[in-house]
């Protein structure tokens, strides 16, 4: 759960798309929210008077926080994901244009899927790092390769990076790795991979076939190397003393991503 609500301009502009809800789907927000002692159900009182009461609840108590089917969160973080579900991948309304903005503003960016459906709230990435376009590289090449198993593990570990859940997004961050050398290994040794037994030992089955650099460090018989030392800083035994739980799980992420396109570049376009 994230604990800084999203600032006035956009928890406005979520309100106001809400305003495409009908009554009875707007009631039934209303009864996910827990606001039906706020909000009357009546359909005398029409859509947009429903939204202005919202509205005004939202900015006084952003931080009240809720249970909800994806876990707890704040109202305004609640409130947001209900708008999101209503964005459109192109979109025409321009009350959704400066939602979006808001969000940009606040540190979070609207992403569908394929076929732009699934409308989803990501956590954006620093721009300095160009992070964002490594993201969607990172995903395309995943796609590119088919390699499902990894590409799930990603998508979880930004999602539960996204709500603030920490302890998820460490984890699948490790798997993510680990399930993403051990899907390499199959792509280019798929007989030789598949005899072993452990991820460590496909690991050093890249290394010996030469993906893995020995003389870049990249492993090491010592195991005093880049990709163990990825690996024990990645492990989920809680976060270092001194970093908040935030600061080191979005270090862990950034070095995740650019790792991954690092390899995933040279499966594609050799050294």
């Amino acid at each position: 759960m994230r604990t800084m609500p999203f600032t006035r301009p956009t928890l406005i502009a979520a309100v106001e798309l809400l305003e495409g809800h009908s009554q009875g789907r707007f009631n039934q927000m209303v009864l996910r929210l827990g606001l039906e002692d706020d909000i009357p159900s009546s359909t005398g009182l029409s859509v947009t008077k429903k939204c202005d009461l919202l509205g005004r609840i939202v900015v006084q108590r952003p931080a009240a926080v809720l249970e909800t089917t994806e876990g707890s969160m704040t109202l305004a973080e609640a409130i947001v994901r209900e708008a999101v579900q209503l964005a459109h991948s192109e979109p025409t309304l321009p009350i959704q244009t400066a939602f979006a903005r808001g969000l940009a503003r606040d540190g979070y960016v609207l992403s569908w899927d394929d076929y732009g459906r699934n409308p989803t709230l990501r956590a954006a990435l620093p721009d300095e790092l160009n992070l964002p376009v490594t993201d969607d590289e990172v995903h395309q090449l995943l796609k590119t390769f088919r390699f499902e198993t990894p590409l799930g593990h990603l998508g979880q570990a930004i999602e539960a990076h996204t709500r603030g859940d920490w302890a998820a997004a460490n984890s699948q961050l490790r798997t993510f790795m680990e399930s993403l050398f051990d899907d390499i290994a199959r792509n280019v040794r798929p007989a030789e991979a598949a005899q072993l037994p452990t991820s460590e030992n496909r690991r050093a089955l890249l290394a010996e076939i030469g993906f893995l650099a020995v003389d870049r460090n990249e492993w090491t018989q010592d195991g005093k190397n880049y990709i163990n030392g990825v690996f024990k800083m990645l492990h989920t035994e809680g976060s270092h003393p001194g970093l908040s739980d935030e600061d080191h799980s979005t270090f862990r992420l950034h070095l995740v991503l650019i790792t991954a396109r690092t390899f995933l570049r040279r499966l594609q376009f050799g050294r």
